[in-house]
């Protein structure tokens, strides 16, 4: 579940792993269905719309996931000491961990790909590159449309 969760993080709202660090539960914004990210590369506190399935999965993860903790972090370890809140590096290698698992380890090595697979799913919805830009926090369309370029 816990990693379900982060997935959906990194893949359905292209976060870089240190983002998904710092959620709190104070982040999710229930009822305007939004997630405010506050540690961005740029510095800048920033919303994103919250989808139903990313919603769905945080909300199981937080219910049937998430061990008894007082940290007010999002996603806490799950070994002792458990109200630490998970290193970017544990995030990494858990999804590493998942890519073995799924037999795409020659292919896939770290969590960025998946926003570079968002972008991509974006670009085949018709999605415009300032749109992709936009959501995945770029300055720069020539940025996002080299993220969007990726054949996977």
């Amino acid at each position: 579940m816990q990693l379900k969760s982060r997935a959906c993080c990194l893949l359905d709202l292209g976060l870089r792993g240190h983002e998904v660090t710092y959620l709190t539960l104070e982040s999710i914004d229930w009822r305007s269905a939004t997630l405010t990210i506050s540690c961005t590369k740029s510095r800048r506190v920033q919303q994103l719309p919250l989808p139903v399935s990313t919603g769905e999965a945080l909300v199981q993860y937080l219910r049937q996931g998430r061990p008894q903790t007082t940290s007010r972090m999002l996603f806490v370890r799950h070994r002792a000491p458990f109200d630490k809140p998970l290193s970017v590096p544990a995030i990494r290698n858990s999804m590493n961990r998942a890519f073995v698992r799924c037999g795409l380890r020659d292919r896939f090595c770290n969590t960025h790909v998946l926003r570079r697979t968002m972008a991509t799913r974006l670009q085949r919805s018709g999605a415009s590159v300032k749109e992709i830009a936009d959501l995945l926090r770029h300055q720069s369309l020539d940025t996002a449309s080299t993220y969007a370029r990726v054949d996977l």
